[in-house]
C-alpha cells in the first residue's frame, strides 16, 4: 500500500486529490496538511511513501518543507507553472519531480506509482527544460568536490543522466548491460548524497558536466 500525504493550502484541491487517489487500488491518503510545517509534522507521524507538496503555501512554503524533509518520503512538487524557479530549487533540495496542478488524473496516479517505486519523475522535455532554464542563469559552473570521488566511468554516467537518458539508453551508449548502468547510477547517487535521479540531473548541470542546450 502506497501511503500519501497531501500538502496544499486549498482544501478543495486536497479533496479532489484525495478522492482520486483513495479510489486507486494500492493507494491511501493518510493525512492532509495546509502548510509546510504541518506537512513535516504529519510526515514524521505517518511515515508516508509519497508527499504531494504544493510549492506555494502560506507560512512555511513547499520549498522550505522539501528542504527540511528527513530522508524517507518521496516528494512530488505541485505547481501552477512548468517553468518555475521555485520548482528548480525544490529539485535541488530533494524533490523527486513535479506536476502542474491541471495534469490529467491518469498522469497523477502514474506519477505517484513511479516515485513510490524509487524512480524520479523526470519528464524527458519539461524537467530538462526547467533545469536548463535556471542553471543557465546561475553563475559559472563550479566543480563539486564530491565529483572527485567518482570514477571516470561514473562521471560519464552522470553526464548521460543529466541529458535525460534512461538506464537502458546509457547501457546502449556505453556498451554495458542495463544492470551495470543501474549499478553505476546507484553508486553515483550514494557518493553525491543525491536522494534520487532528479538531483543527479541538477548536479550534472551545476557542475558543468552538462551545459544548457545539450541533449
Amino acid at each position: 500500500m502506497i501511503k500519501i500525504v497531501l500538502a496544499d493550502d486549498q482544501a478543495l484541491v486536497r479533496a479532489g486529490f484525495r478522492a482520486l487517489l483513495d479510489a486507486q487500488p494500492g493507494m491511501t491518503v493518510v493525512a492532509e496538511a495546509g502548510d509546510g510545517a504541518q506537512a513535516l509534522r504529519l510526515a514524521a507521524e505517518h511515515e508516508p511513501d509519497v508527499v504531494l507538496m504544493d510549492i506555494r503555501m502560506p507560512g512555511m512554503d513547499g520549498l522550505t518543507a522539501t528542504r527540511k524533509m528527513p530522508p524517507g518520503p518521496k516528494i512530488i512538487i505541485l505547481t501552477t507553472f512548468e517553468l518555475d524557479e521555485y520548482v528548480f530549487e525544490a529539485l535541488r533540495n530533494g524533490a523527486s519531480g513535479f506536476l502542474v496542478k491541471d495534469t490529467e488524473p491518469a498522469e497523477l496516479i502514474q506519477a505517484v506509482r513511479v516515485v513510490a517505486g524509487g524512480d524520479a519523475l523526470l519528464s524527458p522535455s519539461v524537467t530538462r527544460r526547467l533545469i536548463a532554464e535556471y542553471a543557465s542563469r546561475a553563475k559559472e559552473p563550479h566543480r563539486s568536490r564530491d565529483l572527485d570521488l567518482l570514477t571516470d566511468r561514473e562521471r560519464e554516467v552522470l553526464a548521460l543522466v543529466g541529458t535525460g537518458m534512461t538506464n537502458d539508453e546509457i547501457a546502449g551508449k556505453l556498451f554495458m548491460s542495463p544492470a551495470t548502468a543501474k549499478t553505476h547510477v546507484s553508486r553515483t547517487m550514494m557518493k553525491l548524497h543525491a536522494r534520487d535521479r532528479a538531483q543527479l540531473v541538477v548536479i550534472a548541470y551545476e557542475s558543468g558536466l552538462v551545459r544548457p542546450g545539450w541533449v
